[in-house]
């Protein structure tokens, strides 16, 4: 490198003043700032571009994804329902038959209550079998709001 490709001829400010060099590491914030923005720049023609493909399908195939999605929820609804129902009828069921041997509600619901304290939070109990192993990872996976609702006071 010559000495004359390193000096550098300052242009004085409009007032006649003489403007301070820049700090070495002043030329590295703004080129790291610059490849932070190219990113960000990157990232949002990316989202850009994902909506675009979005808005360039046919309304008619946009409203059939909803469609799928309104099927889709109205099926995860009736399966919650069964669900409830199921729950409660053998509720019901066992409530009666607890009645018949002497057991109060409340004793079957503190059993109901432990059991389900058991699988939460034993190792890999399985109610002697009546939880099949994906059910168990399907517990696994929500475990923590499960131990939530199941909490005994």
């Amino acid at each position: 490198m010559s000495l004359s490709s390193s000096l550098t001829i300052a242009q004085l400010n409009p007032d006649g003043s003489v403007p301070l060099p820049a700090a070495p590491d002043a030329a590295a914030n703004a080129a790291a700032a610059a490849v932070q923005r190219e990113a960000q720049f990157a990232a949002l023609q990316s989202r850009v571009d994902d909506l675009q493909e979005i808005l360039a399908k046919p309304l008619s195939e946009i409203l059939a994804d909803r469609e799928k999605f309104k099927d889709a929820a109205a099926a995860w609804d009736a399966f919650g329902a069964m669900w409830m129902l199921s729950q409660r009828a053998m509720k019901r069921v066992a409530l009666d038959l607890a009645a018949l041997q002497g057991v109060g509600d409340d004793e079957v619901v503190a059993r109901a209550l432990a059991y389900a304290d058991d699988v939460l939070n034993g190792d890999g109990v399985d109610l002697g079998g009546t939880i099949a192993p994906a059910q168990m990872a399907h517990i696994a996976r929500h475990r923590p709001f499960l131990r939530k609702q199941f909490r005994q006071e």
